[in-house]
């Protein structure tokens, strides 16, 4: 479940003790992972980071991860620095969604204020990646193209020598599926189509040179009434997004209905490879929407699982 940092700024009401307390409930109702997304100006919202040390630290089990973190608004260093330190809380627990910025005025804005090239920021993310793991690796320095890091040996480690999973957060583009293949542990892609899915996912299984997990990002409402689900649906995505969802639908996966019609559109995604799913819910109403997941859809999907 993604936490709805963004969410509460969308209200005027910034509240990361709630984003901990939600995290508490969720891993209570019985989901696997809860994950948070960054924007430090152009959907602004809670450092992601410092928010998952607050969950590890609040929580026993369940695993946190990033959906996406923007870590070129950052210096590598410094990220390397922040994500070993929440690995080290509690070694196994901690993924990192990775994404490069989406291509919108407000996200070129933000680069700008940050003083980060917007046009660089697919190389720079991919050259990010190698310095983290060369951080975490104990190399001693680092030479590329956008960094070049002396006494890189001295930086703080992260719990194993590979640092927790990097996973790509992206489309199907053959680029975007290249360097998946090549670079990352993970793809975490949010595709309306599941048999596109299915596609992009046997591409990068052909071209991998190393494991890579398949995850799928959606965003779904829940309601017994599925209209009513879909229009409350169109009232978050026009306040989020200032688009309508019919626009949205075309770039990312959006459900709204009943539980059991989500649960086999979700099955779709799953059959075509996904083997972890990050939901966000598609409402201001977070907590009835985290209630009805976890009585009426986990145990649906864990049904149909089972089959």
């Amino acid at each position: 479940m993604l936490l709805p940092s963004r969410e509460t700024a969308m209200t005027g009401r910034h509240d990361a003790r709630s984003l901990v307390r939600l995290a508490l409930l969720a891993e209570e109702g019985g989901f696997d992972s809860v994950w948070t997304g960054d924007s430090p100006l152009a959907r602004t919202r809670v450092d992601p980071l410092t928010l998952l040390a607050a969950v590890v630290a609040a929580t026993a089990r369940i695993r946190v991860g990033t959906a996406a973190w923007t870590s070129t608004l950052r210096h590598p260093v410094l990220g390397a620095h922040s994500a070993a330190t929440v690995d080290q809380l509690d070694p196994g627990r901690l993924v990192l969604g990775l994404g490069a910025g989406f291509p919108l005025p407000e996200s070129r804005a933000e680069f700008e204020a940050i003083g980060v090239p917007f046009d660089e920021r697919v190389g720079r993310l991919d050259e990010t990646v190698r310095i983290w793991r060369a951080a975490w690796g104990g190399a001693p320095d680092f030479d590329g193209k956008y960094w070049q890091i002396a006494d890189l040996a001295r930086a703080l480690p992260a719990a194993t020598p590979s640092g927790p999973p990097l996973w790509l957060a992206g489309s199907d583009t053959p680029r975007v599926l290249a360097r998946v293949a090549r670079h990352y542990d993970g793809w975490l892609p949010y595709l309306p189509d599941p048999a596109a899915y299915a596609r992009a996912w046997q591409t990068i299984q052909q071209q991998a040179t190393r494991a890579v997990t398949p995850a799928m990002y959606a965003t779904i409402v829940l309601d017994a009434d599925p209209a009513r689900a879909r229009a409350e649906l169109e009232g978050y995505v026009r306040q989020y997004y200032r688009r309508s969802l019919a626009e949205m639908s075309t770039i990312q996966a959006y459900f709204g209905g009943t539980a059991e019609d989500c649960a086999e559109w979700l099955t779709r995604y799953l059959d075509a490879g996904a083997t972890h799913l990050v939901l966000r819910l598609g409402s201001l109403n977070v907590r009835r929407q985290l209630d009805l997941v976890a009585e009426h859809l986990l145990p649906a999907l864990r049904a149909r699982a089972a089959a």
